[in-house]
């Protein structure tokens, strides 16, 4: 298959929620969903699609920054490619397509979370060369 990549923009948002919806383990609402991913975009963030004549069939989110241990530093997020795309290498390609975009905008180092009990997800990310640094904690304040 022609699998293309592209930088999206705010005026994809409900594809983009369509497809992060779909790996939402903590089942937040999908107006919560969109209201977060419209402001995602007015800061240091930017979102790759993978499209199969024109339509989004995956998404990966790059969060940029400057962190004490990486240096100049892209973060993934919420990496999700429709499962009849999975195992065609189209996850590698996107891999691919991200470490040449962000090293050619001057970033040096590519980082992740994954969910712990996604196994599969670490399979995959570790043929792609990424190791385990430690482990991510969240606490949810009351504002």
């Amino acid at each position: 298959m022609n699998y293309k990549f592209k930088i999206l923009s705010e005026k994809n948002i409900n594809e983009i929620v369509y497809l992060v919806d779909k790996l939402n383990e903590n089942k937040i609402p999908k107006n919560v969903l969109t209201r977060r991913q419209k402001e995602m975009f007015s800061q240091n963030y930017e979102c790759i699609g993978v499209l199969v004549k024109a339509k989004l069939i995956g998404v990966a989110g790059l969060w940029f920054q400057t962190r004490l241990y990486s240096g100049r530093s892209c973060e993934l997020d919420h990496v999700y490619i429709l499962p009849e795309h999975r195992r065609f290498g189209v996850g590698s390609k996107l891999i691919s397509f991200v470490e040449e975009y962000v090293c050619n905008k001057g970033f040096e180092c590519l980082e992740l979370n994954t969910y712990s009990q996604n196994t599969l997800s670490h399979k995959f990310y570790y043929n792609c060369g990424f190791k385990i640094l430690g482990f991510h904690f969240i606490k949810h304040i009351d504002i």
